[in-house]
């Protein structure tokens, strides 16, 4: 995979673990000046810093990792062991912040919304996209009527990854490698897109990996396809809602 950049995007499937195992391999080739992970709120990246080494019990618990609502820590615990000496940066939004804007919308956020450019309106083709995307990842169970409130709350994720991004990069003068979900990763809208409005000096690799095979074009550099370990039986997790 193609690794030389200012910033590289390691998309992920959150519980499929091949791809945690994928991460690792790559930020070992890597070695990132800093790593920027969705998953941690930026006071518990200095917790990470910390416990650098620890077991996976120990750096779990002292995350919160699973009480924030992520899977299995034991999956992560490579990507972080993997990160070395590398500064750890956090980019997941609070709780309360996420309440306004899905309540209140983009203009209910910090001063992300200003710096980029989101209560710039998006294309009707890209929304009608992005909002058909969500419904996927929701097996199509959400209510129409939330969905447009979900897709301002990803926009300010993607913003929050960002700005992290920018910060280890200011502090460490990178290389910066980023552990997020493929949603945030893909170079058509994701974060990608936001640094390149916003520092287009830094160049940038988006790689995606899939569970399956895709059935139209992939929105990353380079992605690879990584089956669930127990693909075979594991059925589709939609199956629980229905």
């Amino acid at each position: 995979m193609p690794l030389d950049a200012d910033v590289v995007l390691m998309g992920e499937v959150h519980d499929n673990p091949v791809h945690h195992v994928n991460q690792a391999i790559w930020l070992d080739r890597m070695k990132p000046a800093a790593v920027v992970f969705e998953q941690l709120p930026p006071h518990l990246a200095q917790v990470a810093e910390s416990l650098r080494g620890s077991a996976a019990d120990v750096l779990g618990a002292a995350l919160e990792w699973e009480g924030r609502g992520w899977p299995d820590f034991e999956m992560y615990h490579p990507v972080f062991i993997a990160a070395g000496d590398a500064a750890i940066f956090g980019a997941e939004v609070a709780g309360a912040e996420i309440e306004s804007v899905f309540a209140g919308g983009l203009a209910a956020s910090r001063d992300l919304t200003a710096i980029f450019g989101l209560d710039a309106p998006l294309s009707a083709e890209i929304r009608a996209k992005r909002l058909d995307e969500i419904a996927q990842a929701h097996c199509n169970f959400m209510p129409e009527d939330s969905l447009a409130a979900m897709l301002d709350v990803q926009r300010l994720r993607d913003a929050a990854l960002a700005e992290a991004v920018i910060a280890a990069w200011e502090e460490t003068g990178g290389p910066v490698a980023v552990v997020t979900g493929n949603g945030h990763a893909r170079d058509d809208w994701g974060v990608p897109s936001l640094l390149q409005a916003v520092r287009p000096d830094l160049s940038v690799i988006a790689l995606g990996q899939l569970s399956s095979p895709p059935s139209s074009d992939v929105p990353f550099d380079d992605w690879v396809v990584a089956p669930y370990l127990d693909a075979d039986t594991r059925g589709d997790p939609c199956d629980a809602l229905r």
